[in-house]
């Protein structure tokens, strides 16, 4: 199929030191533009973050610090990366909440003043979430192929929860997954602790990833100005952040893992 085009269609995805949207920066950049004869034109480069990249963003996209040090900035790539895409709407996954926030971010950092006014911006993801939602309702519809009555009652979403696991169990027997890392596995299995470990993130110190352990199982922060920052360094050095937490709007199961590292380390 080809795509109906009035003007070129860029589809963009970006590779990032992390997902904040005001502070990270693109590490490498994918342009792929379709013209409007569907003929396409690719443009793949690295950039220098001129920041570190976090060990957790690499493990992500495999790209780190040594990879980039030799790269240009995306300031010396700014104006050739506007000429590219043009007056192309653009296109990517989960591009209207991340890829073309971030982009426009960097554009103006380099002294442009990127226009989306005058670009449609198609969100692929958005088009696989509205079409095949991710709701209970849709997945007891989709592994059970029935309608659920009485949805959000207690009763009857946990009733219908136990019927999607039990056609969990059989539609992915000796499925095998492949993770982010390659790794292939069976994961779907009718025990407790395989399907524990293929739904638990492990990673995460807290019930809600406020705190995460880094490639050391240490402890660090997953959020806010400290990310990636061991947690017991930062109550040393900025005390009051400790108290910060304790008093904002925090959970409860958070506030109990940072006193008890607090308590663990500075009673040592």
């Amino acid at each position: 199929m080809h795509l109906h085009l009035t003007k070129p269609l860029v589809f963009l995805d970006l590779e990032t030191t992390g997902t904040n949207v005001g502070n990270d920066r693109i590490v490498e950049i994918c342009l792929f533009k379709v013209l409007v004869s569907n003929q396409t034109e690719v443009v793949t480069k690295r950039i220098n973050p001129q920041m570190p990249i976090p060990y957790e963003s690499s493990i992500i996209h495999g790209i780190t610090d040594e990879m980039v040090a030799l790269e240009p900035a995306f300031s010396d790539l700014a104006h050739f990366f506007n000429d590219f895409i043009g007056n192309a709407d653009l296109a990517g996954y989960n591009s209207n909440k991340f890829d073309i926030p971030l982009l426009v971010e960097e554009f103006l950092r380099s002294g442009i003043d990127f226009d989306l006014k005058s670009r449609r911006l198609i969100d692929v993801q958005n088009i696989f979430h509205k079409m095949e939602p991710r709701t209970l309702k849709a997945a007891y519809k989709f592994y059970c192929s029935k309608d659920l009555v009485n949805a959000h009652t207690a009763e009857a979403d946990t009733v219908a929860t136990y019927e999607i696991l039990l056609a969990q169990l059989d539609r992915y027997e000796n499925v095998e997954y492949e993770d982010r890392d390659g790794e292939k596995s069976i994961p779907i299995q009718n025990n407790v602790k395989a399907l524990h470990d293929f739904t638990f993130n492990s990673n995460w110190v807290d019930l809600v990833g406020h705190i995460a352990f880094d490639r050391n199982g240490k402890e660090v922060f997953n959020f806010g100005k400290h990310k990636g920052k061991a947690v017991s360094e930062v109550f040393k050095i900025e005390q009051t952040y400790y108290d910060w937490m304790m008093k904002s709007d925090f959970p409860l199961s958070t506030k109990k893992v940072i006193t008890a590292i607090k308590l663990r380390d500075f009673n040592k």
